[in-house]
């Protein structure tokens, strides 16, 4: 007899801005959808982390950083920014206004309720390829988790983030010697090529074993200054 472990079940369907945005629980799991690809869901947030302790640690101490998180996803990368106590501030760049609903007031409030009262961290909603090219804010660490990654875009428009053009705007919006943090499912020594060529220093990847198939990694970057 099927269960409800075997068939997911569709908690809020929207049509967003870019498409169709879907929550669903599938046993224990919270999981987004988006245009019927998977993005991620509650199973782990290894990787979320490491995102966030990779660019952290990179910094080298710098006192009170003000970390950008691009992609609120299911709540893993703020929730560990948030409970750490070096950054003086959080800003979130999350362009599905239902993925924030779903935060603020819904099944994923249960993974980030405490880090959004907490008094340093902001939301925009807003496309974070726009924001890094219009705003005025500069940031100590960009910590990039908005797609599957540079060699895996699923989301028409944020395959440019990972070009010149848009790296050169992540350098802009990074104060000197900030540090560019981008999540990955598969490794991309192509990209770390585009990191050298665009101007950062220090480039590497850390990976993240997972249980089948290649690891998942982040790759880090800092501007010079």
């Amino acid at each position: 007899m099927p269960t409800s472990y075997d068939t997911p079940e569709v908690l809020d369907r929207r049509e967003g801005p870019y498409g169709e945005i879907v929550l669903r629980r599938h046993g224990e799991l919270l999981q987004i959808i988006a245009n019927g690809c998977f993005l991620m869901d509650t199973s782990d947030g290894r990787s979320e982390r490491l995102l966030v302790d990779a660019a952290l640690g990179a910094l080298g101490g710098r006192p009170e950083p003000h970390v950008l998180i691009g992609g609120l996803g299911v709540g893993f990368s703020l929730a560990h920014a948030a409970a750490d106590p070096r950054p003086n501030r959080i800003t979130v760049v999350e362009r599905e206004p239902a993925i924030i609903g779903w935060h603020l007031d819904g099944p994923l409030s249960h993974f980030s309720a405490r880090a959004l009262a907490d008094p340093r961290t902001r939301i925009l909603e807003t496309d974070l390829v726009a924001h890094v090219h219009e705003t005025y804010d500069t940031y100590d660490a960009l910590c990039l988790d908005i797609d599957n990654g540079p060699g895996w875009t699923v989301t028409e428009g944020n395959d440019s983030l990972y070009s010149p053009a848009g790296l050169a705007a992540c350098a802009g919006a990074l104060r000197p010697g900030g540090v560019l943090a981008v999540w990955s499912a598969r490794p991309s020594p192509e990209f770390e090529e585009t990191l050298c060529n665009a101007g950062f220093q220090q480039v590497r990847t850390e990976e993240i074993p997972v249980a089948r198939g290649v690891p998942d990694v982040v790759h880090l970057a800092v501007r010079p200054g």
